[in-house]
């Protein structure tokens, strides 16, 4: 169930932080975009004594914000307002903002904040996490997120660029793993790993990315719900820093058709009830539960691509020789295909997912891989022999690269409809199927910025 917070925490919070005078609160639609309110100080005890009501269309909104009615959330049920609740630990400050403000984050409660409550991605995740722990298995999950640092002036053409890096110098190489790059963007760096630390969340190495201006930064593993509240909150953190500093964190799927994609890899494994990782093994293939995992994730690729990649730009990231993923494949510390088994010492033994864009909901995402594991292990499925070498050159069935292809996948899919249910999915279908219209009408010119605002 989900754990909403004690009304003693907003009290500790406004008396260790007595300068503190907006609020804001936020909920994540079905696209990972935060929605909410700016709340004076004065509100913050009620919204943990009593909730707060939200429209219902806010669970509901395609990526431009506008109301998509057949998701059944706005006139038949009249906008009716929703009740939500405050996330335990989720209230923090938010260091960049000029205004002394903090944020707090916000779920539909499961039967005051109908019917808008089966819309709420964490509902999904979290319910896809008791399944598995009803069986006795623990997800622990990390995100590695990938983001472009974009001026927020464009080019001649009105098209982005890298931000200037410290020296007043633009970006022009992609020097991958270049240490001067990390230098050039310092003071960035510097009040993001401070904000991180104001928030709890444990954001680790940093790396310049396959391309100018790109950059990543890891974050660690821990149990799979809270490992993507942080990163929920860690990629609102970042655009927040960015903009501070006078740039765009774009975490677009293909802002640059002749440069890198931008991808959110997931690291996942399962724990026993003492915390023992059940994926753990010498070899370095892993344990036959990590075998049937893997099968189950393939096996449901297909199925839940959509929630893996839902926009119209993810597709572009799939390429040959690119880093991202291009085929239903697996392999053993390799990093050609879209499932790899990184090596390390045996109690370090997990999967790496590497399908999804950096422009997917972390809750959705993590909810299909879960859900895959799950079903690899109930129907104990065989992933066959793990790639070697290039998986690239050996690949003889590739993912779709068609946007609908991928939404048709999931409406025709029986195990999503059964794993997901249908009220999740009539929500989130009928958000992909408006936005696909809506982009059939658009394409062309503006097709790159499409999503550039909320990605």
């Amino acid at each position: 169930m989900t754990s909403f917070a004690a009304v003693q925490q907003a009290q500790d919070f406004l008396a260790a932080n007595p300068d503190i005078e907006l609020i804001e609160l936020f909920i994540l639609d079905a696209n990972g975009v935060p929605r909410g309110k700016l709340l004076h100080r004065e509100e913050l005890l009620a919204l943990y004594q009593s909730g707060r009501p939200l429209p219902s269309t806010m669970l509901g909104l395609s990526i431009q914000g506008e109301d998509v009615e057949d998701t059944g959330l706005v006139w038949e049920v009249g906008d009716i307002d929703c009740r939500a609740y405050p996330l335990a630990g989720s209230l923090v400050r938010l260091p960049w903002r000029q205004i002394p403000t903090a944020a707090v984050q916000v779920s539909m409660h499961p039967t005051e904040g109908m019917p808008a409550t089966p819309a709420d991605p964490r509902h999904l995740l979290q319910r896809v996490i008791e399944q598995l722990e009803a069986d006795g298995y623990h997800p622990v999950m990390a995100c590695e997120l990938e983001f472009y640092l974009l001026d927020q002036k464009r080019d001649a053409h009105g098209r982005p660029q890298p931000a200037l890096d410290g020296d007043g110098g633009r970006p022009r190489q992609t020097q991958v793993y270049g240490l001067r790059e990390l230098e050039q963007i310092e003071p960035f760096l510097k009040d993001l790993y401070g904000a991180c630390k104001a928030q709890g969340i444990p954001a680790r190495t940093a790396i310049s990315e396959y391309a100018p201006g790109q950059v990543e930064i890891t974050l660690e593993h821990g149990p799979a719900l809270a490992a993507m509240d942080q990163a929920v909150r860690y990629k609102r953190l970042v655009k927040g820093v960015a903009h501070a500093h006078g740039m765009q964190a774009c975490f677009m799927a293909k802002p640059f058709d002749h440069l890198a994609g931008t991808g959110m890899h997931m690291h996942v494994s399962l724990a026993d009830g003492q915390g023992d990782n059940l994926f753990a093994s010498e070899s370095p293939a892993g344990t036959p539960l990590l075998r049937q995992a893997v099968g189950g994730m393939l096996a449901s690729l297909l199925d839940s691509l959509l929630l893996f990649c839902p926009n119209a730009n993810s597709y572009r990231r799939f390429q040959a020789n690119s880093y991202a993923p291009l085929a239903p494949t697996w392999g053993v510390d390799n990093r050609t295909v879209s499932l790899r088994v990184p090596g390390g010492p045996a109690n370090t033994r997990h999967v790496e997912h590497r399908i999804c864009g950096a422009d997917a909901n972390p809750y959705l995402a993590a909810a299909a891989i879960l859900a895959g594991i799950h079903r690899g292990i109930r129907q104990a499925l065989d992933p066959g022999a793990p790639v070697e070498g290039n998986g690239y050159a050996q690949a003889t069935e590739h993912l779709p690269t068609q946007w609908s292809a991928a939404i048709q996948a999931l409406e025709q899919s029986e195990w999503a409809h059964e794993t997901f249910g249908a009220d999740f999915l009539k929500v989130f279908l009928a958000v992909k199927r408006a936005e696909y219209r809506q982009f059939m009408g658009e394409v062309g010119e503006q097709d790159w910025r499409w999503y550039l605002s909320n990605a």
